[in-house]
């Protein structure tokens, strides 16, 4: 059986890939699948790993918050992003390159650099903070899974929207 740990850096990992996969370089086709597939991954991401949402308190603030820091990193994704039709085809495709990748790994490596950190580095003080504050560690990680698929469903939701307002291709 993984660990916690383990488990938060395979999901890190995998989402990395994931993004960067589908979304680094240039003509990278806008359809259905690449719209769709983030939205089943949260799907399948939350119930897994999401452990008791906090419904009150600082806990509360503190996944509200990871949720619009995650926003506000995926409004900042899709910003590095050009959403333009095909020369080729009149399709909608995107092009992103070294900005965008530096942005998913900085924001990656921050969240599993906490996660390492609060298990090797400095889980007393971790542990004091959340007992003054009345915060659960699983408060803690479920704002972790907050923030990653708010950045990761704001990208989504923006290069759709983005892609579905490009003007009409000229008819000859």
């Amino acid at each position: 059986m993984l660990s916690q740990l383990t488990e938060a850096m395979i999901v890190n990992g995998a989402v990395l890939v994931a993004v960067l996969e589908s979304d680094l370089g240039g003509h990278r086709k806008i359809g259905k699948l690449r719209i769709l597939r983030p939205a089943l991954i949260a799907g399948a991401v939350i119930p897994l790993f999401l452990e008791q949402p906090a419904t009150h308190g600082t806990g509360l603030v503190l996944e509200i918050g990871a949720i619009a820091v995650g926003f506000l990193c995926g409004l900042a994704a899709i910003g590095l992003m050009r959403v333009y039709r095909s020369p080729r085809t009149g399709l909608p495709v995107s092009a992103s390159g070294a900005p965008y990748a530096l942005l998913w790994t900085a924001v990656i490596g921050a969240r599993a650099a906490f996660s390492y950190g609060s298990a090797h580095w400095f889980p007393q003080q971790l542990t004091d903070w959340c007992v003054s504050h009345d915060v659960t560690g699983a408060a803690i990680t479920d704002g972790l899974i907050f923030m990653a698929v708010a950045m990761l469903l704001t990208r989504t939701i923006g290069l759709a929207h983005r892609a579905y307002r490009l003007p009409a291709v000229a008819t000859a």
